[in-house]
C-alpha cells in the first residue's frame, strides 16, 4: 500500500525532520545538561534509622525478658502508684 502512495520511495521526511532522524533545530550544539541524584544523604539516614531501632528493639527485648524473669521468680514488685496514675485517666473517661 505505501508502493501505490509514495511510489517505491517509502516514506520522505516529515518537517524538519532528514533522515539521520535529527531535526533542524537540535543540529545546533547546545549546552548538554544531566540530571544527576544523590542519595547518599538519604541512604545515610535510613541506614542510621535502621541501627537506632534494632538497637531499641534488642534493648526492649533484654527488658522484656527480665521482667518475665521477676515474673516468673514471683519477685516482681510493680510500682503501684504509677499503676494507678496510668488507670485513672482510663476510669475516669469510662464514667
Amino acid at each position: 500500500m505505501v508502493d501505490k502512495i509514495m511510489g517505491n520511495r517509502g516514506f520522505g521526511p516529515l518537517g524538519n525532520v532528514s533522515q539521520t532522524g535529527k531535526s533542524a533545530a537540535t543540529k545546533k550544539s547546545a549546552p548538554v545538561k544531566s540530571d544527576s541524584v544523590d542519595f547518599s544523604s538519604v541512604l545515610q539516614n535510613a541506614s542510621q534509622t535502621r541501627e537506632t531501632s534494632s538497637a531499641q528493639s534488642s534493648a526492649r527485648a533484654e527488658k522484656l525478658q527480665a521482667l518475665k524473669e521477676q515474673i516468673d521468680s514471683g519477685c516482681y514488685q510493680p510500682d503501684l502508684e504509677k499503676v494507678a496514675s496510668s488507670l485513672l485517666p482510663f476510669l475516669l473517661k469510662e464514667s
